[in-house]
């Protein structure tokens, strides 16, 4: 890995979090919810392109929504398609991580603080991503 940012990406069938790191890689912060349709995913992997150039990213951690039992969901699927999308725009094989559980321990945290639901739904996969980042970035150390 050289220089630069890590992105964590906590993907979403409507919604993509983003979450980018220090260039220490140190700390995760909430970046950008890239909304889509669910379909054409050519803006949101566009935008996503985007903003790892404008930020230097040379990492992506992209969470992979898989089910408690094993079996393979089709927004599973959907997220490695993306990943490998995101593999052509941007030259970075995104490394994929276990997201399960993320978006329900972002809600709690933001509870815990007092960020009202109407609040949350702003920020909640941004907050999502910063924990599938969190996470990654630990086990660098």
């Amino acid at each position: 890995m050289g220089k630069g940012r890590i992105m964590g990406i906590d993907f979403g069938m409507k919604h993509i979090g983003v979450a980018l790191s220090d260039e220490l890689l140190i700390t995760a912060s909430g970046f950008e919810t890239v909304n889509w349709n669910g379909v054409d995913d050519a803006w949101a992997i566009d935008r996503i392109a985007a903003i790892v150039k404008e930020k230097n990213v040379t990492a992506i951690v992209l969470g992979k929504p898989s089910r408690t039992d094993g079996t393979v969901s089709h927004t599973e699927e959907v997220a490695v398609e993306f990943g490998r999308k995101l593999q052509e725009a941007t030259g970075i094989t995104p490394i994929m991580k276990d997201e399960r559980y993320t978006t329900v321990l972002a809600s709690r945290f933001m509870k815990d603080v007092g960020r009202s639901a109407k609040k949350q739904r702003k920020v909640i996969d941004q907050v999502a991503a910063e924990i599938i980042l969190s996470d990654y970035l630990e086990t660098l150390r």
